[in-house]
């Protein structure tokens, strides 16, 4: 939703996001059967921590699943929690450290023993009545960065901050009701709640009201992949006798209500889901919003629903009134988790600080390993934590290259960006909506690029100057012996050789998308592509191998050290072993875009929502 995509690239994302059955705005929701909430209960939200679902609720509820049953043959286990309040909001990031926050101002934290009261539901002792005092105030929202800091809303423009070690109040600078709160990528946290307020609190920890002329009342928000908010909500209506539902996008300091010709009611959540938004409101509704097209997802249900639960998987659980939880999974307790456990699995999921989609990863000079992505994500390994780099813009960034003597760094629009270690500067600029995909080099004086449109560049240590490569396909990733011997895949089974002095056809005997070449000799080299198109050169010809995946294999890299991988789309990753092809469990479903093949021996792979899989 961040970028509008030339020819090439709309073919380029056509296929990697399938129209099928079970595509997002397809899929039909169902009732997940044999929930412990009872008819008259509201569910109000939920957490997904280590394959572990909490939802919270009305009467002080706590569902606890993680797919095995408990002592009396449930699979949903009510928790024991020492209040009875509606519960409104939880977050955490371990199952030992969860907060959870509700009604009277309720807040509760679970030590991965039992829960706690930490503060509200004070009763007045002589009228044994909830006392009209501040720390009643009820709290509506909590959400969390990966820091461990966290921060709540609710009435009266009440906002609880928990710095990591206890939970103080701030000042917000307002006395409206507060009804959402987001922790964004770049610590930058949003709340809002009633007549179009929209709060912002900046690295300085200041919260600031933003000028906003529409009176909607917000009931949840969300950060896009270019950094503008979804803010969703609705109002009453006087002339169409109701609420109804309204969505505003926050975009270069102004707001803009979205018109759309679904007539929606009242928003109760946003999650990003599947390259596109769902959104929830009551009586029922699902929409799936993507590249400002939205479509209405058939629930079978009237129920108010209240939030969305994002799984580990890539589905989502939604929860509402009348104890409903639904998806659009086939089977529900293998969207909990990945079907394969870590006991099984070489692959181990890290940390990412970003929930942007990572385009690549790559390994510098001096074994450094770098990831790109969306709204200018750059992110750098060190002591095996990946840590975020100052943004050289807000354009996408889609691959990198360590040159030894400074970072470069290209995407959108046909710009690349030097690093010297402190700040990014613009190195070059095409002046054309033309997006770069791959680089390499061989020297800080002799730097390739291709991308969009038969996109060629090289750099000769002065200045970059456009190559002609006689094709107008896009260009997908650069792989190269030396400065004399590369190949650049393209769409439609194009594959483009240079020779030193000129880029001529190579062709590979396949009609698909080749999206990723490697090799370790000019006699063994591997293309992969859309539909599990997978094909081996032998230094005469090109054989197609045979994968019978219907995944789309979108990067392949080796080393010595570490073998041979490729990944693609839905988790897939296929490891070269005894000349033969075995799919290894990844331990995650997500879209992987990149892989990397370290000279250390780990390989590290990168994709959708920022998820990054490593392996020893």
């Amino acid at each position: 939703m961040s970028e509008t995509p030339s020819p090439s690239r709309r073919r380029f994302f056509s296929k990697l996001l399938s129209t099928d059955s079970a595509a997002p705005n397809r899929a039909v929701w169902h009732r997940v059967p044999e929930v412990g909430a009872g008819d008259g209960d509201v569910l109000w939200s939920g957490l997904v921590v280590n394959n572990t679902l909490l939802v919270v609720g009305d009467e002080g509820m706590v569902l606890h699943y993680n797919g095995a049953t408990d002592s009396n043959g449930r699979l949903w286990q009510p928790m024991t929690v020492p209040t009875q309040l509606p519960l409104h909001g939880i977050w955490g990031l371990s199952l030992d450290n969860i907060f959870a926050v509700g009604w009277m101002g309720c807040l509760l934290h679970y030590d991965g023993q039992q829960w706690h009261s930490l503060r509200g539901g004070v009763i007045d002792q002589k009228t044994e009545r909830f006392a009209a005092c501040e720390e009643n105030t009820p709290l509506f929202a909590i959400d969390g960065n990966q820091q461990g800091q966290a921060w709540a809303v609710g009435d009266n423009g009440i906002i609880l901050h928990f710095d990591g070690l206890s939970w103080q109040q701030e000042q917000s600078n307002t006395d409206v009701n507060l009804r959402t709160v987001l922790c964004a990528d770049d610590n930058i946290v949003y709340a809002a709640g009633a007549g179009g307020t929209v709060l912002m609190r900046d690295a300085q920890g200041v919260w600031k009201n933003l000028d906003n002329p529409l009176s909607s009342g917000f009931h949840t928000l969300l950060v896009l992949d270019d950094g503008s908010l979804l803010l969703g909500g609705g109002r009453y209506f006087v002339d169409q006798g109701g609420f109804r539902g309204e969505l505003v996008l926050y975009k270069d300091g102004l707001f803009q209500a979205l018109k759309f010709n679904e007539s929606m009611p009242r928003l109760r959540a946003m999650k990003a889901y599947k390259d596109g938004v769902l959104i929830v409101g009551d009586q029922g509704h699902l929409y799936y919003l993507n590249n400002w097209r939205i479509d209405k997802l058939e629930s079978n249900s009237r129920h108010d629903l209240m939030d969305i639960i994002v799984l580990s998987t890539g589905e989502a659980l939604v929860v509402g009134d009348f104890g409903t939880i639904m998806t659009a999974a086939d089977d529900f307790t293998q969207a909990l988790a990945p079907p394969q456990s870590a006991e099984n699995s070489p692959w181990q999921v890290m940390s990412s600080p970003s929930k942007k989609q990572l385009w690549n990863v790559s390994e510098g000079t001096n074994g450094c390993c770098y990831a790109v992505g969306e709204a200018g994500t750059v992110l750098r390994l060190k002591d095996d934590i990946w840590q975020q780099l100052p943004a050289p813009s807000d354009l996408t960034v889609h691959c990198l290259w360590d040159s030894g003597n400074g970072l470069f760094a290209a995407g959108q629009l046909g710009r690349i960006y030097r690093f010297d270690g402190e700040q990014w500067t613009l190195h070059f600029d095409l002046h054309l909506d033309v997006t770069i995909l791959a680089m390499w080099g061989s020297s800080p004086n002799s730097i390739y690029a291709v991308g969009d449109e038969g996109l060629v560049l090289h750099f000769d240590g002065l200045r970059w100057q456009r190559m002609p490569s006689g094709t107008k396909s896009a260009l997908y990733s650069l792989w190269a012996w030396d400065d004399e011997r590369m190949l650049a895949p393209g769409d439609f089974g194009l594959m483009l050789r240079y020779n030193g002095k000129e880029w001529t056809e190579f062709n590979v005997g396949s009609e698909n998308f080749l999206y990723g070449v490697w090799g370790d000799s000019l006699n063994n080299i591997y293309t992969v592509g859309l539909s599990g198109t997978l094909a081996h050169f032998n230094g005469e010809r090109w054989q197609t191998m045979a994968t019978r995946l219907r995944e789309d294999l979108l990067s392949i890299s080796g080393s010595k050290q570490a073998g041979v991988f490729v990944v693609g789309t839905r988790g897939c990753v296929l490891r070269l072993e005894d000349g033969q092809w075995t799919s290894e469990a990844s331990m995650t479903s997500a879209g992987l875009r990149s892989v990397c093949a370290t000279q250390a021996g780990v390989v590290y792979a990168v994709g959708d929502r920022g998820t990054i899989i490593r392996r020893d």
